[in-house]
C-alpha cells in the first residue's frame, strides 16, 4: 500500500470513531498524550518549558494543542493551524418521542449547520454525543460521552408512486419530511422515555440521574477509499475533521523550531462559531495570553508575539464538479488530487491577502506541494470560514486554505487522496521552518 493510501486510511479510521465533535476532541487528546503531551487544565496555574508539548481542552468539544518552541516568544511567535471538530447534521431534541397513529416512533430533531438534506435519506443512522448525569455537586455533574454504534433509526424516502415529480426538484421540510423512524410500537413498549432508557442502558446510569444530552444523528456506514485506482476518499465529516487530522499529524511530527506550534480545532463553526469554544470567542486569545504569561514575559511581549506570528486557517474547499462545470469560476477551478487550494474572497470571506498567500505557497513549493487556487464565481455567493471569524479576535496574519472535495456537507463527501498527503506536508512544513 503507498504511503498515501495509508494515510488517508488512517483519517478513514479517526473519523469513523469521531461521530460527534466530543468524540474528535477524545481521539485527539488520546493521539497527543502518546506523543508525550501533558494536559493542562484552564483553572490552574500554568508552569511551562520550552519544548514542553501540552494542550488544553474546552466544553469537551475544542482542543488546542502547543509546543513551546525554543526561540523567544516575543521574537518568534506562533505558528498556528486552525480547523473545526464539527459537521452538519441533525441534533435531538428534548421530549423527542413522537408516535404516529401508535404504530411508528420516531425522534423529533433539528437541523445542525447546512447540510445537504436530501443525502440523509434512506441511510442507517445512530446516535452519538454527550450526556449529562447528576452527582451530589449540582455545579459538576458528570458527562458521559455517547455513541450506540449500531444503526437503530432512519429516515424513509417517500416513494416516486406518492411523489410524481420527485425527481424534478422536492422542497424539504425539516420539521416534518426528515424525522427519523426508530421503531414500530407494541404492546410491551415503553414510548414515554424510550431515548433515555436507551441512554440510561447503554451507559448503566439510572434514567433519574440523566440530566441532559447532547446528542447527534450520524451515518453508520464506514468510510472508503474508491476509485479505479482508489484515489478517492468517501467518508462523511471530511469538512472538517480531514483537517484537524492533518494538522494533528503535522504538530505531532515535525521537529521544535523556534517558534511556538499551535493546533487549535475549535467547535461550532458550522452554526457561526459563536459560542464559548467557537472561533469568535476569545478562546483562543487567552490561551495565547497565558502562554504568554507562563513563559514569564509581559503585555508587550504578546502583543510582539502577535506581529510575529501567522494562522493557516485550514477547511476544505469546492473541486470543479465533472457534472457541473458551469458552477465553478472560469479560470480558478481547483480539482480533486491537484494539491492543497488557496482560498481567495474580494468580499473578505476568507483571510487571505497576496502577502498570506505568497507565504502558503512558498512553504508548499519548498515540499514540492502543488497549489491550486480558489474563487467564487462573481454571481454565486460563497461561504466562510473560521479565518475571518479568528481575525475579529487575534490581529495574526492569515491565509484560508483547503482541500478541494464534492459534495461538501452531503452525508458523504468526496476528496483525494493525494490531496491529504499534500496537505499534512505543508503542515508539517510549515511548523518545521
Amino acid at each position: 500500500m503507498k504511503k498515501e493510501q495509508k494515510f488517508a486510511k488512517d483519517l478513514i479510521d479517526f473519523i469513523d470513531i469521531s461521530p460527534s465533535s466530543f468524540h474528535v476532541v477524545k481521539q485527539v487528546e488520546e493521539i497527543l498524550n502518546k506523543a508525550g503531551f501533558e494536559k493542562i487544565s484552564l483553572k490552574d496555574k500554568w508552569e511551562l518549558k520550552k519544548e514542553g508539548k501540552y494542550y488544553v481542552i474546552k466544553n469537551n468539544s475544542a482542543i488546542i494543542g502547543f509546543i513551546i518552541g525554543k526561540g523567544e516568544i516575543e521574537k518568534d511567535g506562533f505558528k498556528l493551524i486552525g480547523a473545526h471538530t464539527d459537521a452538519p447534521t441533525f441534533k435531538i431534541k428534548p421530549s423527542p418521542e413522537m408516535t404516529v397513529e401508535g404504530k411508528y416512533l420516531k425522534f423529533n430533531t433539528e437541523v445542525y449547520g447546512g447540510p445537504l438534506l436530501n443525502t440523509w435519506f434512506d441511510r442507517p443512522l445512530s446516535i452519538a454525543g454527550r450526556v449529562t448525569v447528576k452527582t451530589d455537586n449540582p455545579f459538576k455533574p458528570k458527562e458521559h460521552l455517547l455513541d450506540i454504534e449500531k444503526p437503530i433509526m432512519i429516515i424513509p424516502n417517500l416513494a416516486i408512486h406518492m411523489n410524481r415529480k420527485a425527481n424534478e426538484g422536492v422542497k424539504i421540510n425539516p420539521q416534518t419530511d426528515i424525522l427519523p423512524l426508530v421503531s414500530m410500537i407494541n404492546d410491551k413498549f415503553e414510548k414515554e422515555n424510550f431515548l433515555l432508557e436507551l441512554l440510561a442502558e447503554n451507559l448503566n446510569v439510572k434514567v433519574k440521574d440523566i440530566l441532559d444530552f447532547e446528542l447527534f444523528l450520524y451515518d453508520t456506514e464506514k468510510g472508503s477509499l474508491i476509485g479505479l485506482n482508489e484515489e478517492f476518499i468517501s467518508v462523511g465529516r471530511l469538512d472538517d475533521l480531514a483537517m484537524v487530522h492533518a494538522g494533528l499529524h503535522g504538530l505531532i511530527e515535525s521537529e521544535v523550531g523556534n517558534a511556538t506550534n499551535v493546533l487549535v480545532c475549535f467547535d461550532n463553526e458550522e452554526v457561526g462559531s459563536t459560542t464559548k469554544q467557537g472561533a469568535a470567542s476569545p478562546m483562543l486569545r487567552t490561551i495565547l495570553d497565558r502562554i504568554i504569561i507562563a513563559m514569564d514575559k509581559d503585555r508587550e511581549d504578546y502583543y510582539r508575539a502577535l506581529s510575529n506570528s501567522f494562522l493557516i486557517s485550514a477547511d476544505m474547499a469546492h473541486a470543479l464538479h465533472p457534472n457541473y462545470t458551469e458552477k465553478q469560476d472560469p479560470t480558478n477551478r481547483p480539482v480533486i488530487n491537484g494539491g492543497p487550494t488557496i482560498k481567495i474572497s474580494a468580499r473578505q470571506s476568507y483571510t487571505t491577502d497576496s502577502l498570506s498567500s505568497a507565504i502558503y505557497e512558498g512553504i508548499c513549493k519548498s515540499v514540492e506541494v502543488p497549489i491550486q487556487k480558489f474563487v467564487n464565481r462573481s454571481d454565486e455567493r460563497g461561504g466562510s470560514t473560521i479565518g475571518p471569524i479568528s481575525s475579529t479576535q487575534l490581529d495574526i496574519p492569515s491565509v484560508d486554505i483547503g482541500n478541494p472535495i464534492l459534495a461538501m456537507h452531503s452525508i458523504r463527501e468526496l476528496g483525494g487522496v493525494l490531496d491529504h498527503y499534500y496537505v499534512y506536508q505543508s503542515f508539517k512544513e510549515f511548523y518545521k521552518i
